[in-house]
């Protein structure tokens, strides 16, 4: 079969929205990594940091939800513009923050500009994919994971040389104002999506929104979990020192990553509701390996399979919500984006609320229950447009 030619202005486009996910995992890794000196200058506890880390949370939330409208009112890449720029701004305020309240702020204003590029971009994504009438949106989401890569190891080459927070952060903020320029003109235009008035349909999108939702949500909850509980649980589990037990988080991020940059040919040769449920069952076996396991390179190699696992689900979701028949497919993106959004920040909190209970291997029967209801209803992913295959 003869490979379609893709016109240049469209590789430039998609060039542009990998740019813009690079970005995006960059800026967020700008702060992670300096969250201990951050913390330290503005003179927070750690009770006090993670409450603020929750601020953040819910400025991302803010953010998403009116992200979607706006970006379905006045285009994916005017917003893509505006959040990229309020992003590389917003990241200076935490270096410069010199108390608990000034961090708070700082964290609200920034997380609402990473809420509405998370959105943004991905609309755009789900646009560029659609003129290329093939899978391409995991992809995207994999530059996402190596600009987090990227931002760590700055991060840490910066502090090991002993340079200022706030000369970090500026010189981030400037590269990323220059990297949005460059890519922002690259990006689609904005197509009018107008509003259905039909109520019958307008009901069946709602449901199958809340059912792209429930599974976002399961799938970022399990993310979550091995984010924050997978050094510890092989730590204590195992008994192992903590640098082995970082090659846990270890294992999963590298398949996660990896797994993405494949996992729209996979898409393209099996369907995306398949690789929702093939890949949740990979996932189930992987936690389920990493569960009963006692020995080391057995329960890395679980976390390993967890990741490649949870890899292609996220974008096959994305793709369906933006791809709903009528109505307003970023406002329908950025509804599916809060449910999953707040799994992610679910997911850790119920694992460690479960630990006052049980063991930490044993709470972890969570996201393996998680994984296996996605794949049981993986199929409200099927392509809803008549013009999907």
């Amino acid at each position: 079969m003869a490979v379609p030619v893709v016109a240049p202005e469209l590789r430039a486009a998609r060039a542009g929205v990998f740019g813009i996910f690079a970005l995006n995992g960059f800026m967020l890794a700008m702060w992670v990594v300096h969250i201990p000196v951050i913390s330290e200058r503005a003179g927070v506890s750690k009770a006090t940091l993670g409450l603020l880390i929750l601020v953040l949370a819910g400025g991302a939330l803010i953010g998403m939800q009116l992200a979607g409208p706006l970006a379905d009112r006045f285009g994916s890449r005017t917003m893509v513009t505006a959040a990229a720029v309020a992003l590389c701004v917003t990241v200076l305020g935490p270096g410069f923050a010199h108390n608990a309240v000034a961090l708070g702020i700082a964290l609200i204003v920034f997380g609402f500009a990473n809420g509405a590029l998370d959105v943004s971009m991905n609309a755009q994504a789900v646009h560029v994919e659609q003129q290329y009438s093939r899978p391409i949106l995991a992809a995207f989401h994999a530059l996402f994971s190596c600009g987090g890569l990227a931002g760590s190891l700055v991060g840490a080459a910066t502090l090991a040389m002993g340079w200022d927070v706030r000369l970090t952060l500026a010189v981030a903020a400037a590269t990323g104002l220059v990297v949005t320029a460059a890519c922002v003109t690259r990006m689609l235009p904005h197509v009018p999506h107008p509003p259905t008035h039909a109520a019958k349909p307008s009901r069946q999108r709602s449901r199958t929104v809340i059912a792209l939702g429930l599974i976002a949500f399961a799938l970022l909850m399990s993310e979550g979990t091995a984010l924050d509980w997978s050094a510890l649980q092989v730590k204590e589990h195992l008994d192992t020192s903590d640098a082995a037990a970082a090659l846990a988080f270890g294992a999963f991020s590298v398949m996660m990553t990896l797994g993405r940059f494949g996992a729209d040919r996979v898409s393209a040769a099996i369907g995306p509701v398949r690789v929702v449920r093939y890949g949740t069952l990979i996932a189930a076996a992987g936690i389920a390996v990493v569960i009963f396991s006692d020995w080391p390179l057995l329960t890395l190699a679980g976390w390993a399979l967890f990741g490649l696992g949870l890899s292609g689900g996220i974008p096959q979701i994305f793709t369906a919500a933006g791809n709903l028949s009528g109505g307003s497919p970023s406002t329908n993106m950025s509804r599916v984006f809060g449910m999953g959004y707040v799994g992610l920040l679910a997911g850790p909190a119920v694992i460690g609320w479960l630990t006052k209970l049980i063991s930490l291997n044993s709470a972890l029967v969570v996201p393996l229950v998680a994984v296996l209801l996605a794949s049981v209803f993986a199929g409200v992913v099927s392509p809803r447009s008549p013009t999907d295959h």
